[in-house]
């Protein structure tokens, strides 16, 4: 687990779960824009808060949880960048935090129409749109949202929350796909491989369920046709996303461009969430580097760490920058792979707890 220092799951965040679709033959092949990754930019990826509120335990809710006690220092115990947005009323909302600025509406398209549609699309006078990267994407997302997802993926349950801000963004369930939950905003992030039985995959945001996916570009169930998105333009703060990492020598590594103070190693041993909490309160205790203001991060703070640059068919590493040092473990088949991150978010499933897994070990990454 990486450890986050102040400077100012069943929720895992730090692996990508892409999708699988596995026996249909490669996607066109074509070269795809490597997104750059890093700045010297200082301050200018400011991440908002994720807007749970909720505490838990690892099966429900509970009260506030004071320093000492079990499951404390989860997301709801700090308080970050609140969300806070403003209606231009010329169809862009400006994001008050990230100096981002992004289409109000939406509409429904394949990758490819995305990239067309970027080149001549004008808005509120301005023609420097862009699709947003996957972390603009998801700067958008709130854990306040319930997740949709269940056995009838036709029909909206009651109870079902948006993992965006509604009384800013226009938004629908199902609105790019035949079920509930095909809500996905379209990045402009391709994966550094191939997944899905060789498909190209770019990376979505679904505002349904809250999670971030790998969709194949070209439908693998039609393959004369890409698969649609909902799109969402974005302009502005071009250095947003982007992390300038700084070796401090002293076991810890800072962002400027977050401003977010991060231990260099991982735990090196996995651990289920509540142990991860109680692991980085105990360094406090310890000043583990000299500092006790260690916390978890929150699934927002620990996927800005991410580097979508690399990837292990790519780079043959983790998808993070090298600054970082990385345990490697043996998956299920056996072959040497990276470990999943614990973040300090959780969310809900409807009635049930969607981001607690207090059965499943994972490494920690304190910040």
């Amino acid at each position: 687990m990486k450890l986050l220092k102040n400077k100012n799951a069943i929720f895992c965040l730090a692996t990508i779960n892409l999708a699988c679709a596995s026996g249909y033959p490669n996607s066109e092949t074509r070269d795809y824009p490597v997104e750059k990754t890093t700045t010297t930019a200082v301050n200018k990826y400011k991440i908002v808060d994720t807007g749970q509120k909720n505490f838990f335990n690892n099966s429900t809710t509970m009260s506030k949880p004071t320093l000492g006690q079990p499951f404390f220092g989860q997301d709801a115990n700090h308080i970050g960048y609140q969300p806070s947005y403003t209606d231009n009323g010329d169809g862009t909302i400006s994001d008050n935090v990230t100096g981002l600025i992004w289409e109000k509406n939406y509409e429904v398209m394949t990758y490819n129409e995305a990239v067309k549609k970027v080149k001549t699309f004008k808005l509120a006078n301005h023609t420097d749109w862009r699709l947003p990267t996957i972390k603009e994407a998801y700067s958008l997302t709130l854990f306040s949202g319930v997740d949709v997802s269940s056995r009838n993926m036709t029909t909206v349950p009651e109870g079902g929350v948006p993992f965006i801000d509604i009384d800013y963004f226009d938004f629908k369930y199902g609105a790019n796909g035949r079920r509930i939950i095909d809500s996905q905003i379209l990045s402009s992030t391709v994966y550094r491989g191939k997944t899905m039985g060789q498909n190209e995959t770019v990376f979505g945001v679904n505002m349904a369920d809250g999670r971030i996916k790998g969709y194949p570009i070209v439908n693998p169930r039609q393959r004369t046709s890409g698969k649609e998105f909902t799109v969402r333009l974005v302009r502005d703060n071009t250095e947003y996303g982007k992390n300038n990492f700084k070796d401090n020598n002293d076991g810890t590594v800072s962002d400027l461009a977050t401003n977010l103070v991060w231990q260099k190693s991982d735990s090196k041993k996995p651990m289920n969430w509540q142990d991860a909490l109680k692991w980085a309160q105990q360094n406090n205790k310890e000043k583990y580097l000299g500092f006790s203001d260690w916390r978890l991060p929150n699934a927002k703070e620990l996927h800005s760490i991410l580097d979508y640059s690399r990837s292990p068919q790519a780079t043959n590493s983790a998808a993070i920058n090298p600054v970082f040092e990385i345990s490697k473990i043996k998956d299920e088949g056996r072959n040497t792979n990276y470990p999943f991150y614990w973040s300090s978010t959780t969310g809900w499933l409807l009635s049930e707890i969607l981001s607690i897994c207090s059965q499943t070990d994972l490494q920690l990454a304190p910040v």
